[in-house]
């Protein structure tokens, strides 16, 4: 079965409407370009607007798998393309020397794909066989060390990589790439240029509201836009760290879970926790009074 890849801007928004991904135009035309292209997507944007979210739809939407690359500082070839089977190649050694001193000959290349132990580049060059596209999904590629890009782009360039003791491998078909950064550092733009590129931005007041009537369908439309509302507020704030989406859907099932069908002061303050993960932005809205945050949404 080959992969179902929507074929116009408008086939894009459908899709991701159906797995309940609320986009504007400008990130289905951004999908849309990459599908058709080949290129790999790059998405910036504060933590919590649905960057990884756009790379698990597209693998429900296209019925692809999805391998995911989670990048952290000190990344390295090993965790990320490939690493060497140690405790087979040593039991292959033993097994070799026993043969020969009861006077085998068998000679065995133990630097071979055998004895490799794919890991999530490899995996995704590796399965594009059968018309299949895979979603690769390398995860706040800004956590790992600037080193670590040049991994990538032999990949992203020929959407192959090189094993030096094997041969290099070139993808059959290449995967659907989906890079996301939280932009804590800059990423290095020999590795941009070889994407597309785009900033999500945080929802506007209506585009959330949508969010929530899809997520979290039980919720009243007043409490929806109520919370909204303080959302679109909490972010005017000069606040350490902002809320983003993730935040607002988790608390809209905290009033749920509650039983709360009004965003009120006492409410806002008993549950701002869920909102807010910092004590200095927690400090600061309640010595603001979380009563004018209300007023002001």
């Amino acid at each position: 079965m080959h992969p179902v890849i929507p074929t116009s801007v408008e086939e894009v928004r459908d899709a991701l409407a159906r797995q309940h991904y609320v986009a504007d135009r400008s990130l289905a035309v951004v999908i849309h370009l990459a599908l058709e292209l080949g290129r790999p997507l790059f998405l910036e944007g504060e933590a919590g607007v649905g960057k990884t979210e756009v790379a698990k739809v597209l693998a429900a939407t296209t019925g692809e798998e999805l391998i995911r690359l989670q990048c952290y500082e000190g990344l390295d070839v090993a965790q990320a393309l490939y690493e060497w089977d140690y405790a087979r190649q040593m039991l292959a050694i033993r097994l070799l020397e026993a043969r020969h001193d009861a006077g085998g000959t068998e000679i065995r290349d133990i630097m071979s794909m055998e004895y490799l132990v794919a890991r999530p580049l490899l995996q995704a060059i590796q399965a594009g066989a059968g018309g299949r596209r895979p979603v690769l999904l390398i995860d706040e590629l800004d956590r790992a060390d600037e080193e670590f890009e040049a991994y990538l782009l032999e990949l992203l360039s020929d959407f192959q990589v090189t094993i030096p003791e094997v041969a290099t491998i070139k993808a059959v078909e290449p995967p659907i790439v989906v890079i996301t950064s939280n932009r804590t550092r800059e990423i290095h733009d020999a590795l941009k240029r070889r994407c597309l590129y785009h900033w999500i931005e945080y929802p506007t007041f209506e585009r959330e509201v949508a969010i929530l009537r899809e997520k979290a369908p039980g919720i009243s439309e007043d409490l929806a836009r109520q919370l909204a509302g303080a959302m679109q507020r909490l972010r005017d704030l000069e606040l350490f760290k902002p809320p983003g989406v993730a935040e607002t859907l988790d608390w809209a099932a905290a009033l749920q879970v509650l039983g709360h069908t009004e965003l009120t002061a006492p409410v806002m303050d008993d549950t701002i926790g869920v909102v807010l993960k910092y004590e200095e932005d927690v400090a600061r809205i309640r010595e603001g009074g979380v009563e004018h945050v209300l007023e002001s949404a």
